[in-house]
């Protein structure tokens, strides 16, 4: 493992910083649209009869409240969710922004909250009851799914001991949630251990307690393949070296402007799920600052993910965000900037992220 000085002082992972979401709420109605993009893949998911109700999802940070968010959406079909350095279902949303239901500025109350009460703990702890609750109303109107379908569920969740983004309370909190929403003791691992704020591996990324980008830590923890055995049980051993395909993909047609996404998102395939069908497809959400167009293929490549899929008939899909005016550092919506429906199935973000899902379903 490389040197825990080898590259200084660890610095946090934040939301956009407080002044810039105000800058933000005040200009949003002219500058709406995220950043100008110019180029386009040339490529489109392929359909490769993936079971859609054997979805698994993941993600770090931004990436694991979405997870979190498209679980609870879309329970009927998903079957385990692996939350890295997140914390529970509409943890961001405000008590001052459901009053004044007004955006922008409930996305900036939310923001605020997110920071003091969903990353650090300074406005309190997260109240799962309370947030069950939120979740038990947004079921009842449809917004999600039943809430009884997350009873077979496994989830995984990870705080790292040197991890002072998201402090280890928000993270237990998730626990509590989950408990409050009957999915069993046993079907949820909580798991406190080595890391700064990031994706941990066996040996690749930075120095295990940093904090930095791309945010893919050397902890000699092998965190894919925690996060899959805990939902599937165990593995067969990853491959050497990835032998599939990455394919890279436009995702506009799963978007619409506004929605935050990036031009492209990416697809791993492995040899047997492009011969075959029947391969199960897991979504990993990477965190703020840490998409393609911030870090590059860091997280594609060095998770793990892929090795695992080559031996165990995985998808792996990487769905990807843009940062934007009022989305700065590249965040997955967890707190509202794309509007103030973004907790349910109709949530911009979690539609496009679930069709490209139910394309990787359909049949050849």
């Amino acid at each position: 493992m490389r040197s825990e000085t080898a590259r200084g002082a660890a610095r946090g992972e934040k939301l956009p910083s407080l002044r810039g979401v105000f800058r933000a709420a005040l200009t949003a109605l002219l500058l709406l649209a995220g950043p100008a993009h110019h180029t386009r893949a040339s490529e489109t998911l392929p359909p490769l009869s993936a079971p859609i109700a054997a979805t698994s999802v993941s993600g770090l940070s931004s990436g694991a409240y979405m997870a979190g968010q498209i679980q609870l959406a879309h329970a009927k079909d998903i079957v385990g969710a692996g939350l890295v350095a997140g914390g529970p279902f509409a943890c961001a949303e405000s008590a001052a922004g459901r009053l004044v239901p007004y955006w922008p500025t409930a996305m900036v109350q939310n923001a605020q909250n997110a920071l003091h009460g969903c990353m650090l703990v300074d406005w309190g702890t997260p109240d799962p009851v309370a947030l069950a609750d939120r979740a038990k109303e947004l079921a009842s109107t449809g917004a999600i799914d039943s809430l009884t379908d997350l009873a077979a569920d496994k989830i995984y969740l990870y705080s790292g001991n040197a991890d002072r983004t998201v402090t280890r309370p928000v993270v237990e909190a998730a626990k509590g949630l989950y408990r409050e929403l009957g999915v069993p003791e046993q079907n949820i691992a909580l798991v406190e251990g080595e890391g700064g704020h990031g994706f941990l591996t066996e040996d690749e990324g930075e120095a295990c307690a940093l904090t930095d980008k791309p945010y893919v830590n050397d902890c000699d923890y092998d965190q894919a393949k925690a996060i899959l055995e805990w939902r599937h049980g165990p593995l067969a051993a990853p491959a050497a070296a990835p032998s599939g395909r990455i394919i890279i993909f436009d995702q506009s047609a799963y978007a619409n402007s506004g929605d935050g996404l990036a031009d492209e998102g990416v697809l791993y395939v492995p040899p047997a799920c492009a011969e075959a069908s029947g391969c199960r497809v897991h979504v990993m959400l990477h965190g703020c600052e840490q998409s393609r167009e911030t870090v590059g293929d860091a997280l594609i490549k060095q998770s793990g993910f892929a090795e695992l899929a080559d031996t165990d008939r995985l998808i792996v899909l990487f769905p990807q965000v843009s940062a934007s005016l009022v989305n700065q550092q590249g965040c997955w919506d967890w707190w509202g900037y794309t509007g103030l429906d973004y907790l349910g199935k109709d949530a911009p973000q979690i539609k496009a992220i679930w069709s490209m899902v139910e394309r990787l379903a359909a049949r050849p």
